[in-house]
């Protein structure tokens, strides 16, 4: 069901403390560097069945700015793509009325509704504002905080946690929590030469279409028990992201056959703050991750369980020492030089995975109670991937972003269907 969503007001907010002069500057890594320019888009959706917690707006603004005082680039501009001019300038925060019942967003969510439940286009390319906020209130009384931050300062653990800092901070236990650390450029250096590489490069202008497919518990197990049961198996005991990431991996290659000859490889984002020597928290905010490429050539025999095998060998690369060598940036950038060449010939096609499974989002208290469901958007790529957890954390939702006339051949998937459900419920 389409609804409307009236803005009903938008200001800046900015750090209830001013940043002190030798915080002003925060220079880009060579992770932030290399990371495209978009927003990176999250909406947390809270009931109000309980009479006692219905979401109320008034704080959330002067508990915003208290915890922009301590994430103060997020307040600031990005300069020459070098590094943020933590000027306290403010994020950007919205609040607008949605003219329908959480229900009905509920009941069957589509990508084109959730989107206007964001402060800024995430199918565009990232603006000046670093951050955005929109509260927006239904007319049954629930809530959608969408959130949305720059690609260039944050990956997806830090967007989250952010978001649980601020909703702590509006219940009034922020300050218990760990406070953010933003010293990567220490760790890996900016480099003036990038050799040519662009962060632009897989973004898109054509058509893509987001659709939700959800894996539910039994399905898990049943795709799992498939991986570990077949003959001479490699993996006896697959994840249920490996389980996942192999199965659409696969059925995007079923796809892409019937029209091209086109080599498809799965690039899986790794979280590198656990696999460094020391481990780094997820109070580490920037850019902490690096892909794994597993590359199955068409002539392959392409089995499920051969897939799940190479991305666990790929990933399992993504150790300390692949860490270190990203420190320099050299050798990566001449892997990524290599691995571009056949993508400019038309050879080979990304099929992009990011798993947010283990993300805390639904811990996001702002003092109504956690969120019935958490729900991502359309970013302006292709053959993109992201997996985030079910509310109740034993199934896993699939957010599949495709050109429209691969969609269109996906969706009809008799295997697919078979195992997903596209229309369930976020609460069922």
């Amino acid at each position: 069901m389409a609804f409307k969503v009236e803005i009903i007001s938008k200001e800046m907010i900015q750090p209830s403390s001013p940043t002190p002069p030798h915080l002003k500057t925060l220079t880009l890594s060579f992770l932030d560097q290399i990371v495209p320019p978009v927003y990176v888009p999250l909406i947390f959706f809270y009931s109000s069945y309980k009479s006692d917690r219905v979401p109320r707006f008034e704080s959330l603004k002067q508990s915003l700015s208290n915890t922009l005082t301590r994430f103060y680039p997020l307040a600031g501009r990005l300069r020459d793509d070098a590094y943020v001019d933590c000027n306290d300038t403010g994020a950007e925060y919205a609040e607008a009325l949605v003219h329908a019942d959480l229900r009905h967003v509920l009941e069957n969510p589509r990508d084109d509704d959730l989107r206007k439940l964001l402060p800024v286009d995430s199918y565009a390319g990232a603006g000046e504002v670093l951050l955005a906020v929109q509260a927006n209130l239904f007319e049954c009384g629930a809530a959608a905080v969408a959130v949305c931050v720059s690609h260039k300062v944050a990956d997806g653990s830090s967007l989250v946690a952010f978001v649980n800092a601020w909703a702590a901070e509006n219940q009034g236990s922020g300050h218990a929590a760990v406070g953010p650390r933003f010293d990567l450029a220490n760790i890996f250096p900016p480099r003036e030469d990038l050799c040519g590489f662009r962060p632009t490069a897989g973004m898109t202008k054509e058509k893509v279409v987001t659709r939700r497919f959800v894996f539910d518990k039994v399905v898990l197990e049943k795709l799992k028990a498939a991986v570990a049961a077949a003959e001479g198996s490699q993996v006896t005991d697959p994840t249920r992201v490996e389980v996942v990431s192999a199965f659409i991996w696969k059925q995007v290659m079923e796809v892409a056959r019937v029209s091209s000859r086109k080599i498809y490889a799965a690039i899986h984002a790794v979280n590198l703050r656990p696999r460094m020597s020391p481990p780094l928290t997820e109070s580490s905010i920037g850019n902490l991750w690096r892909f794994a490429a597993a590359v199955s050539p068409l002539e392959t025999s392409m089995t499920y369980d051969s897939l799940v095998t190479q991305l666990r060998t790929a990933i399992k690369k993504i150790d300390d020492e692949y860490v270190k060598s990203l420190m320099s940036g050299n050798t990566y950038l001449e892997y990524m030089r290599r691995l571009s060449e056949p993508v400019a010939k038309g050879e080979l096609e990304f099929c992009n995975f990011s798993s947010w499974c283990r993300f805390p989002v639904y811990k996001a208290d702002f003092g109504w109670g956690t969120p019935v469901w958490v729900s991502t958007t359309t970013m302006p790529f292709k053959n993109v991937v992201i997996l985030m957890n079910t509310r109740c954390g034993e199934g896993i939702e699939a957010w599949v972003s495709l050109l429209e006339e691969d969609m269109a051949a996906f969706e009809r998937d008799s295997e697919l269907l078979s195992l997903t459900n596209t229309n369930g419920k976020p609460l069922a």
